[in-house]
């Protein structure tokens, strides 16, 4: 089969689209023919190990796996003799990070329990988008941010893959949803129900005298303290990307800053779980939410779709078709 490999750390240039032996599934996993995959950040932190703790992970020197690629969808292709979830011909979605990555191929591996069906009313590229930014806009949302109907909730970062989802979600719990987003998307955060929107370029959230109940730290460097300035005397603020400077701080600030105040400060590490992915089906199969795709790059061009992402100005997500 085709795929993308990388055998040592470094930028997209070190990715070789070439052939490799087809998996064999083991006797709890499915074989799926990928027919789209997604590009995530987390992709580009492993392929250039970054931050450097990724090699403790994933291999000090090289790579232990060495097809990058988390999210999926395909048709299962083979069922391990213990599966009992799937058969074959199934339409299934999901997340192979918790299962050696793989998902730039033709054919990847997964356990069962890291797939559920494909939404009947989405393509496979919109499939393939959706498992690990929107299972990390709703534990932020849900379960860190423990978001209530009738909140005011700023997501910050509302144009990417994680804050289109976060956006969404965020008025699917029935909340009053503030997207921050450049000049040029706007109209495209409005487009997925945002109740009001902020240009950064022209406005600074955390200065406006607004006071929100949750804010979703997508994207940016805004200090911990500016945040906290944006905050409702309650609220709570959840860090789930960004700059190294905004990671670190939340992660070791906000616990700090939780215990001295009535408002709470920290970020969120998304596992995906199969509960969850199903519950994102059942929402996007509503229609209260949906994918939103900016590129698509056929297989062999994974390198330039991860440059492309590296970039920062992608709207939604990045799209690797078979």
């Amino acid at each position: 089969m085709k795929a993308v490999v990388y055998e040592k750390y470094g930028s997209p240039d070190v990715l070789e689209f070439k052939e490799v032996a087809k998996p064999a599934p083991k006797d709890n996993e499915v074989l799926v023919k990928v027919q789209a995959a997604s590009v995530n950040a987390a992709d580009w932190h492993l392929l250039r190990a970054d931050p450097f703790l990724v090699r403790l992970a994933c291999g000090l020197l090289k790579p232990k796996n060495t097809i990058l690629g988390a999210d999926i969808a395909g048709r299962v292709e083979a069922v391990g003799r213990n599966v009992k979830q799937f058969k074959l011909g199934d339409e299934v979605f999901g997340d192979l990070s918790e299962c050696g990555w793989g998902g730039f191929a033709e054919y990847a591996c997964a356990n069962e329990n890291a797939l559920v069906l494909k939404p009947t009313n989405l393509t496979f590229e919109e499939a393939a988008a959706v498992p690990l930014a929107a299972l990390t806009a709703l534990h932020g949302l849900r379960d860190k941010g423990q978001i209530k109907a009738g909140q005011k909730v700023l997501i910050n970062g509302a144009s990417g893959g994680v804050g289109t989802f976060a956006v969404q979600i965020a008025k699917s719990f029935g909340a009053e949803v503030t997207g921050v987003c450049s000049t040029r998307n706007l109209d495209m955060v409005r487009s997925l129900g945002a109740n009001q929107v902020i240009d950064y370029t022209k406005e600074d959230f955390t200065k406006n005298g607004q006071g929100y109940d949750l804010i979703l730290a997508v994207n940016g460097n805004r200090s911990i303290f500016d945040y906290k300035r944006a905050l409702s005397p309650q609220g709570i603020y959840v860090m789930v990307g960004g700059a190294g400077t905004q990671m670190t701080q939340a992660m070791l600030l906000g616990p700090l800053i939780s215990m001295t105040g009535s408002k709470k400060m920290g970020n969120v590490m998304s596992t995906p779980n199969q509960k969850d992915l199903a519950f994102m089906k059942e929402i996007l199969e509503s229609g209260k939410v949906k994918s939103i795709i900016d590129r698509r790059y056929p297989l062999s061009e994974v390198a330039n779709a991860i440059r492309y992402l590296e970039e920062g100005h992608a709207k939604g997500k990045v799209v690797i078709t078979m």
